[in-house]
């Protein structure tokens, strides 16, 4: 098992992480009924992207001798009704000033825009990705 989930009512859950002990609390947004006092799942999923893509960048940037500490993620979630659903997450990256080379860029963007939860993904679900260079 990765986590074990319990709904504590009010529209919260709060989830564990089993190896680490880590928990996460959740409420239902203010236009689902919910007080929007933690992040909803919908919020986790958004984030869930940019902590990825962040992750992998990371992992690149570490196998290039690239420092990109201190790189941040800005994460903007749109909602589609009928079914309600996700229909867009843009991510804007600002990257901390250094002198990356062309290549350098190339490959932090690919390693963004080839993380496992964009894989993961509805196809329906735009994902645009944005860096500040």
């Amino acid at each position: 098992m990765t986590s074990t989930v319990t709904y504590l009512g009010e529209l919260r859950t709060e989830a564990t992480h089993l190896f680490s002990g880590t928990k996460i609390i959740t409420d239902a947004p203010l236009d689902n009924q919910g007080k929007a006092q933690a992040f909803s799942p919908t919020d986790l999923c958004a984030t869930s992207l940019a902590t990825c893509a962040l992750t992998i960048m990371g992992i690149s940037a570490r196998n290039h001798e690239v420092n990109m500490t201190g790189a941040h993620a800005e994460v903007t979630k749109i909602m589609a009704a009928d079914p309600r659903r996700i229909a867009k997450v843009v991510i804007r990256f600002v990257m901390p000033k250094n002198d990356y080379s062309d290549t350098q860029k190339q490959i932090l963007e690919k390693a963004a825009r080839t993380c496992p939860v964009s894989f993961s993904l509805a196809e329906g679900i735009e994902q645009v990705m944005e860096f500040e260079w």
